[in-house]
């Protein structure tokens, strides 16, 4: 059984960690930074979103449980923000820890995530999927995502 539920506070501090790295490293493979810079940049950002940790106005931090032995544990994490106005959200970060991969918890996790935005009149889920990431592209794919333009970007040197 898979549960999508909001994150308590006691479990930002490890998810905010697994982000700014998750992030750091996404940063330097697409835009060419240091791993230094990228972690600096990483760090940047994570505190424009999460000034306040899971109080943020604006953001959904969720955990992803699944159940094992009887106990239900922390198996992954989404975070989403909500526009009410375009009735949509977009997923800006959506990670299954590796115990638990290839098991069906990524495409529940989505499907509840769906099911709860249908709840609250929201009519689109968006998100960004890294260029090397084919296993998150053919999840999303798999679960009826469309492709609907590139994020480009060019160094400019000298």
């Amino acid at each position: 059984m898979v549960k999508l539920r909001e994150m308590r506070t006691e479990e930002f501090a490890d998810f905010y960690q697994y982000a700014a790295e998750a992030y750091a490293q996404d940063i330097a493979e697409n835009q060419g930074h240091a791993a230094e810079k990228s972690l600096e940049l990483a760090h940047q950002a994570l505190k424009r979103c999460f000034p306040d940790g899971v109080e943020s106005k604006g953001q959904s931090l969720m955990c992803i449980d699944a159940e094992k032995d009887g106990e239900s544990i922390l198996a992954g994490y989404l975070w989403h923000c909500v526009n009410q106005k375009e009735g949509s959200t977009f997923i800006y970060d959506f990670y299954v820890m590796e115990a638990f991969r290839g098991q069906g918890l990524g495409s529940k996790a989505i499907e509840l995530l769906e099911a709860k935005m249908k709840d609250v009149d929201i009519k689109q889920i968006k998100l960004r999927v890294a260029f090397n990431n084919e296993r998150a592209r053919k999840l999303y794919e798999e679960l009826g995502f469309v492709v609907t333009g590139y994020n480009m970007s060019k160094v400019i040197t000298g």
